[in-house]
């Protein structure tokens, strides 16, 4: 009788027990359907009307699932399930709350991966509109920053050939880390550091002409803006941005083509990896720079009579390599340091750390400083790979 009590008081107090619990289950009371919202792929913000911000963005709505088939998150543009929204406002955040009253569908920005500048908007500056995406806890701040020629708008609205819209399109590209890559808390830092300089990805639409056969518009990356105390100071050519890769450790892939003066054709060689290092110095009060970069290559092609499994041979190409490295290095810090004045290279940065109590004394006179601190070069370069068909050549010529 008495385990029969407990056997019934035991299972009361599991009873109870559930029964407590379970009103603090409140399960997925604030969970949306994705079929109730739209999904943001891209967000750009230009100048907009008696001096609003303009914010304009590439929606994806997804469809219900079909049978048999999958539903994801991708942009479906040429079945028209993705387009292009702006709204206008007296800020990015008045913009924002204006684009959800013109949709019916909760706005998500879970999926937003690309933030546009418009160019009007970088001239004036855009301190405002990236401190107003770090404090936003819906954006990412992880999605790539890029600055486009004319407005934003413009280049959401374009369609690649190859892409299914402009934000894979541009994602696609910094992925290959050729060209520069930037996030918005990356260029929060930027701006914000000591340097008060930033450098952003330059975005154009290729003209018609420019793509043969295809009347689609395509965004395309093509050199870097320059900003200086949040304000866009000025544009560098892709071989200018090339120069100002090595310094900042930001390149990652590319092929590298040199050629002789006594020698017909040309070597053409892929880089491997490179590391470069900015070495600070202050004496007698001039403040210099020494940028000391290694990097390792190997031949992909070899048009030129040139023995390249001829160490001497091999001397010469490295020395006309690492030649041709610091001449687009200087041509960069030229328009950079003489002409724009903006230290994206984190000069500042590596100095206050070296001299904490220089820099403590000279910060406030920076931007005088800069455009005189002598920068050198020390560049090393090694050909680990030198490629067979060439030496089989040669062996067939002798034999």
């Amino acid at each position: 009788m008495r385990c029969k009590f407990r056997a019934i008081k035991k299972a009361f107090t599991i009873f109870l027990l559930f029964g407590l619990t379970s009103t603090f289950l409140t399960g997925c009371w604030d969970c949306a359907e994705v079929n109730d919202l739209a999904l943001i792929l891209a967000a750009g913000i230009d100048k907009g009307k008696n001096e609003n911000i303009e914010l304009s963005a590439l929606i994806f709505i997804p469809s219900p699932q079909q049978s048999g088939q999958e539903s994801g998150i991708s942009s479906g543009s040429s079945s028209g399930k993705s387009f292009v929204r702006s709204a206008e406002g007296e800020t990015v955040a008045d913009a924002m709350a204006r684009l959800q009253e013109a949709l019916t569908r909760e706005i998500f920005w879970g999926q937003n991966e690309v933030l546009l500048i418009g160019e009007k908007l970088a001239q004036e500056g855009i301190n405002d509109q990236i401190d107003f995406w770090m404090r936003h806890s819906e954006p990412r701040i992880r999605a790539d920053v890029f600055v486009s020629k004319g407005e934003a708008k413009t280049v959401l609205k374009a369609m690649p050939q190859l892409e299914q819209d402009a934000s894979k399109q541009l994602r696609k590209i910094v992925k290959t880390h050729i060209g520069i890559k930037v996030t918005v808390k990356d260029l929060s830092q930027m701006l914000s550091g000591a340097s008060d300089a930033a450098v952003l990805p330059w975005v154009v639409n290729l003209s018609r002409s420019q793509m043969d056969t295809t009347k689609k518009v395509v965004p395309v990356i093509s050199g870097a803006a320059i900003f200086k105390q949040g304000k866009l100071a000025g544009i560098l050519s892709d071989k200018e941005t090339r120069g100002i890769l090595w310094p900042r450790n930001e390149i990652k892939h590319g092929v590298i083509t040199i050629s002789f003066k006594t020698e017909k054709g040309y070597v053409s060689l892929n880089l491997l990896r490179s590391k470069s290092e900015l070495v600070p110095s202050i004496k007698k009060g001039k403040w210099r720079m020494h940028i000391k970069t290694k990097a390792d290559l190997e031949v992909i092609q070899n048009t030129t009579k040139l023995n390249l499994f001829d160490p001497t041979v091999v001397k010469k190409v490295q020395q006309k390599i690492e030649y041709e490295i610091e001449q687009r290095e200087r041509s960069a810090f030229s328009e950079v340091q003489n002409q724009l004045k903006a230290d994206i290279f984190g000069f500042a940065d590596e100095f206050e750390r070296a001299f904490p109590q220089i820099w403590k004394q000279k910060k406030n006179q920076w931007n005088e400083i800069f455009p005189d601190v002598a920068v050198s070069f020390d560049t090393k370069v090694k050909i680990k790979r030198t490629g067979m068909a060439k030496e089989k050549r040669i062996r067939g010529v002798e034999r």
